[in-house]
């Protein structure tokens, strides 16, 4: 039988790509999209050629196995709960929530209703990241003792530059993804030391973010996270790694494979990408996850965590010191 999968807003520009994995993993059924604006969601649900439901409980209503939340982030917490207090499955948009409160609180409720929390983070799901995640387990690079890392896009605009809807800006946006890759090539942070500024756009909100981040295996890691990419470039951005061993050191570009296209009749260059889609792997091992009942692989703990070490940066930012990582 298939899965009946709903998608509660599409606020985040991620659930268009969602909404387009799920038209491509058999049986599976997108039965309909909730969002409170109207205009939004009738015109997604025409392009996905599903159903428009004007309210989140009409649409948990329907039967469903499963949902994913692509709202403002902070309003993840009530939608989350919402479809956890249905008994629906859950694949939440990263950070998890804008608050450790709220995100300690989606985890229990998930955890209490007995339904799947997972944290809608792609990283992990590049081949690249396990193939460098087995080296560092079979001890191939040795002791690791320093990452370098990076994650740069655009500015996405619109809510993204509104503290109250996004928790942050760029730090906010782009630290969780690769804290969740530390987390594994490193184990738990201990504590976090940040610059942050905002003077690409000079907006009310950062664009730039520099993170030392110290683990508790004695490890550190550097993290430039901005919106740095003007719109004119020719992808999103970039996610990279290089891990510093004693037996030797590794370096990682997660979305390196792409063609560059250069385009007179577009009047443009853009990349076109030939590597595996990762949202379509993520979306798909949860999907396999709420079919077999096994474990997510990306948990709503790990969503908490990333998001521990990013309210970290804010707080080092603001009073100029070393702040240790809270998790509890």
């Amino acid at each position: 039988m298939p899965l009946r999968v709903g998608i509660m807003s599409f606020a985040h520009l991620h659930a268009n790509s969602y909404a387009a994995c799920l038209r491509q993993i058999p049986d599976v059924t997108l039965v309909g999209i909730a969002d409170d604006d109207p205009a939004r969601g009738q015109a997604r649900a025409a392009q996905f050629e599903t159903r428009y439901f004007p309210r989140y409980e009409d649409l948990l209503d329907a039967s469903l196995d499963a949902v994913i939340v692509c709202s403002e982030n902070a309003r993840h917490k009530d939608l989350t709960l919402l479809a956890a207090r249905a008994g629906v499955h859950v694949l939440c948009e990263k950070p998890l929530a804008t608050t450790l409160e709220d995100a300690r609180e989606m985890v229990t409720v998930c955890r209490e209703r007995g339904v799947l929390l997972q944290t809608a983070f792609p990283c992990p799901y590049s081949p690249a990241f396990r193939h460098l995640l087995q080296a560092v387990e079979q001890g191939v690079l040795g002791e690791i003792l320093a990452v370098n890392s990076t994650n740069h896009g655009r500015n996405p605009g619109g809510w993204f530059t509104d503290r109250a809807l996004a928790g942050g800006g760029a730090v906010m946006d782009h630290t969780v993804h690769v804290a969740v890759l530390l987390h594994r090539l490193l184990g738990p942070a201990r504590q976090v030391y940040a610059e942050i500024g905002n003077g690409l756009a000079h907006q009310p909100i950062d664009d730039t973010g520099l993170l030392t981040i110290d683990y508790e295996n004695g490890a550190f890691a550097t993290l430039d996270t901005s919106w740095s990419r003007p719109r004119v470039f020719t992808t999103w951005g970039d996610v990279t790694l290089h891990v510093i061993g004693t037996r030797a050191t590794a370096s990682l570009d997660l979305f390196a494979q792409v063609a560059t296209l250069y385009s007179e009749s577009e009047q443009r260059v853009r990349d076109l990408g030939w590597g595996p889609n990762l949202d379509l792997l993520m979306v798909s091992d949860f999907l396999e996850a709420v079919r077999t009942g096994r474990p997510v692989s990306v948990t709503g703990e790990d969503g908490l965590r990333a998001l521990a070490i990013a309210l970290a940066a804010y707080e080092s930012a603001r009073t100029g010191q070393p702040v240790p990582v809270r998790y509890a």
